[in-house]
C-alpha cells in the first residue's frame, strides 16, 4: 500500500490503500514547487500523500489544489482532513458536490446506514467540513491555472451528477475518476487492458455515461488516469469494450429487475458476463478474478437495482 509510480510530465499515482493494493489511486501533479492533489482517498490514505510530498522534497504547505472528481467517499472522504493540513490550497470541486464537502453529514449518515459505524471508520476515518470560502466550483470548461499549467474541467455526468474529469493539457492526460470506468492491472495480458463500469448507488445513468465517455474521447487523451486502478491507454479496443459492457449491464439490469431473488440472479449475471470476458482474453486464473471483482459486482448490481426503481416510480 501507499506504493508510488512516476508517470512523467510531474504526475504520480500514488495507491491510496482503500480495500487493498492496487484499487483505487490518488494523483499527484507538479509542476514547479506547486502541487495539485487528483482524488484524496481516505483520512487512512494521508500518510502515503505526506509521503510522496517528501519524496519530491515537498510538503504539505506546496499543495495549491485538491481535486475529487466526484463526492463519493472512496474519492473525497480525506478532502476535509487534508485540507485542513495543506493550509494553502483551495478544494476544486463539481457545484453539485460543493454542499456536501461544507457539510458531509448526508453522506456520512447514508454511508453509516449501507455499512454501519464500525465498518465506516474502518473504511474512512473522520469526514471534516470544508469552509466553502476554500472551495472554487468547477463547472463545465471551467479553467484552472495551476502555475502556468491549464487543467480544464469537463462535466461527465452517468456515474454520478455530481462528476468531474479533469484535462491536462501539457501531458494529454484526462483524469477521469470512475467516468471511464474500472481496469485493474491485474487482468492486463499481451493483447491489453480489461476494463468495465462502474454502475455503483445512485445516479447510474448509461445514456448520459455514454455520452460522457464520448465527450472524454474528443480530447484525444494519450492516456486516462483511472481512479480504479492506474493510467491506460484509451484504445479503440478499450473504448468499445467499456461501452459495451454499459450496455450488457443495463440489459441485465432490465431482464432481471422485478423478479424473485433479482439483486442474486443480477449479480450473478453480471459475474458470469466479467468472467467470461476475461476468460476469452485468456485469463485462466478465474477464481482469483471472482475474489478480486466481488465487490465491484456487489456496488454495481446494487446501483443497477436502484436505477431501475428510479424508472419504474417515474412511469
Amino acid at each position: 500500500m501507499g506504493a508510488v509510480e512516476e508517470l512523467g510530465n510531474g504526475i504520480s499515482a500514488i495507491d491510496s490503500g482503500y480495500l487493498g493494493n492496487d484499487i483505487a489511486a490518488i494523483y499527484l501533479l507538479r509542476q514547479n514547487d506547486e502541487v495539485a492533489i487528483i482524488e484524496t482517498g481516505t483520512k487512512h490514505s494521508l500518510p502515503y500523500i505526506n509521503r510522496a510530498l517528501e519524496k519530491e522534497g515537498l510538503s504539505y504547505s506546496n499543495v495549491s489544489y485538491i481535486i475529487p472528481t466526484h463526492v463519493h467517499l472512496d474519492h473525497a472522504a480525506g478532502a476535509g482532513v487534508l485540507m485542513s493540513l495543506c493550509t494553502n490550497a483551495k478544494l476544486a470541486i463539481h457545484p453539485r458536490g460543493a454542499r456536501h464537502m461544507v457539510d458531509p453529514s448526508k453522506l456520512i449518515a447514508g454511508t453509516m446506514a449501507v455499512y454501519g459505524e464500525e465498518k465506516f471508520n474502518q473504511l474512512y476515518g473522520e469526514l471534516m467540513p470544508i469552509d466553502f470560502d476554500r472551495m472554487i466550483e468547477a463547472d463545465d470548461s471551467f479553467i484552472l491555472d495551476f502555475c502556468g499549467r491549464e487543467l480544464k474541467f469537463i462535466d461527465t455526468p452517468g456515474h454520478a451528477r455530481h462528476h468531474f474529469c479533469v484535462w491536462d493539457k501539457l501531458s494529454g492526460a484526462m483524469f477521469t475518476g470512475d467516468t471511464f470506468g474500472v481496469s485493474y492491472r491485474e487482468f492486463d495480458t499481451k493483447d491489453g487492458v480489461f476494463i468495465f463500469p462502474t454502475t455503483t448507488p445512485t445516479q447510474f445513468e448509461p445514456e448520459e455515461l455514454i455520452k460522457s465517455i464520448a465527450k472524454i474521447m474528443e480530447y484525444k487523451p494519450k492516456y486516462v488516469c483511472l481512479t480504479h486502478f492506474g493510467a491506460i491507454k484509451p484504445t479503440k479496443r478499450v473504448v468499445r469494450q467499456l461501452i459495451d459492457s454499459i450496455n450488457c449491464m443495463s440489459n441485465i439490469a432490465k431482464e432481471y429487475y422485478g423478479q424473485q431473488h433479482s439483486e442474486e440472479k443480477m449479480s450473478g449475471a453480471i459475474m458470469q458476463y466479467l468472467l467470461k470476458q476475461l476468460e476469452q482474453t485468456g485469463i485462466s486464473n478465474l477464481d482469483f478474478c471472482k475474489e478480486k471483482l466481488t465487490n465491484d459486482v456487489a456496488l454495481n448490481t446494487q446501483g443497477l437495482i436502484y436505477w431501475q426503481h428510479k424508472l419504474a416510480s417515474n412511469q
